[in-house]
């Protein structure tokens, strides 16, 4: 979802403008530091699966609505993924009425949401799971319901007094670039003036890259995260452009993420009908190799018991988590091989070896040992451990030795180094 332009009807006004001197001169030189998403933040968002289904007569139970979150926030609980740590259930567009109440606040789709969000909320809460909601930075929302624009602060404080523990903020409509990046600061600013603790997930450099590069120390120091690239599909070809964007720029991207900041390339769409078994594995070792945010967007009512047992493998989870919070990056790319690490707590690295190859059979690739972890992670040696496409202890390796992998096409495997 682009930035419009052309339609001065869609045009956000320059009367923030001003305001960039006053976030300076409140927030200073410091970064955002609300406390949150110190690991990446992990759950479901409805988009990508249930996208903006308004028709609750032909399609019960596909239509965004409150019976659709309290049916998917029971399974979350009764189905290990709240356990597994996937704790935000994510409302995205499409949840509001058409206009606003008489005091100018956002209300729910009475139709869809006749309880309300606070009720919502507080089913969410009742379950130890914490609730997302979707706003918009500009006039309107992608889909076409209210924004914020001129209305940040009302929106924050309803969202904090209806409980909602994180908001994610689109920049559709709105066709200053100036005006963006200062809605999206005075936004940041809001939520925190509430006093509730709310992530804050943005679509700021996503927004603006068309128009100039990003200023990542500015967005880290507003966002809990931020989306750099185009909306995932659930198709092969989404993810791969993904991982193509974030290669070409993990130079710039890299280095920003961290405990309370991480780059999100999107939804997690295992479970769904557009990848191979082998695609899927590979979605979920580079979103966990990048730090990435890991909220699901499928159909927990329906999802295979492969496709679960993925989304909840503790071994990958725990290095999408690991505290240390290092972004992994891609190191070498030969023959239509990528390998990709990451550093991880206590001396350990994880490693992915992905093939690009889609046409023919598996395929060996040999890697020395001590080319990995930048030439420390396993000197003088290591324990590896085969995490996908499933666990096998490979045992110790000394530095000097190779470490053989076959990879399906289009597969990953994913490798844990833990030091001696």
């Amino acid at each position: 979802m682009k930035l419009l332009s052309g339609d001065p009807q869609l045009v956000c006004e320059l009367a923030l403008r001003p305001l960039a001197l006053v976030f300076w001169g409140i927030l200073g030189a410091k970064a955002l530091d609300n406390g949150l998403a110190r690991t990446p933040t992990m759950g479901w968002l409805h988009w990508e699966r249930f996208m903006c289904n308004l028709d609750c007569q032909e399609e019960p139970d596909a239509c965004i609505s409150e019976q659709l979150f309290m049916q998917m926030a029971e399974l979350m609980v009764s189905d290990g993924w709240k356990d597994a740590g996937y704790e935000y259930l994510c409302i995205d567009d499409c949840w509001m009425a058409p206009e606003r109440d008489s005091k100018g606040r956002l209300q729910a789709d009475p139709q869809r949401f006749p309880s309300g969000i606070q009720h919502l909320a507080n089913y969410v809460h009742s379950k130890g799971l914490k609730l997302g909601i979707y706003a918009d930075a500009g006039n309107k929302t992608c889909a076409g319901f209210p924004g914020s624009f001129g209305y940040y602060d009302i929106d924050a404080q309803t969202f904090a007094d209806w409980g909602v523990d994180l908001l994610k903020f689109d920049g559709c409509h709105c066709d200053s670039v100036v005006s963006l990046a200062d809605g999206y600061k005075y936004m940041s600013l809001a939520l925190n003036r509430t006093g509730r603790s709310i992530v804050y997930s943005c679509e700021w450099p996503l927004y603006m890259r068309p128009f100039h590069k990003p200023n990542y120390t500015d967005i880290q120091y507003y966002c809990n995260h931020w989306r750099n690239f185009d909306d995932v599909y659930d198709s092969w070809e989404s993810i791969k452009n993904i991982l193509a964007w974030t290669t070409t720029n993990q130079k710039e991207i890299v280095e920003v993420a961290g405990p309370g900041g991480w780059n999100d390339p999107d939804m997690l769409v295992i479970g769904n009908f557009g990848l191979s078994w082998d695609q899927q594995i590979t979605q979920m070792a580079l979103w966990a190799i990048m730090a990435a945010p890991l909220l699901m967007s499928n159909d927990l009512r329906q999802i295979s018991s492969q496709a679960k047992a993925l989304l909840q493998n503790k071994d990958v989870i725990a290095i999408n988590q690991d505290p240390l919070g290092k972004q992994g990056y891609c190191f070498r790319k030969e023959n239509n091989i990528e390998v990709w690490e990451r550093p991880l707590t206590n001396l350990g690295w994880a490693v992915a070896v992905r093939n690009l190859q889609e046409i023919g059979g598996p395929r060996f690739y040999t890697i020395q040992v001590a080319s990995l972890g930048k030439g420390i992670a396993c000197n003088p040696g290591c324990i590896i451990t085969q995490l996908l496409p499933e666990k096998v202890q490979l045992g110790f390796y000394e530095w000097t030795l190779p470490l053989k992998t076959r990879i399906n096409p289009s597969g990953t495997v994913l490798l844990r180094l833990d030091y001696i």
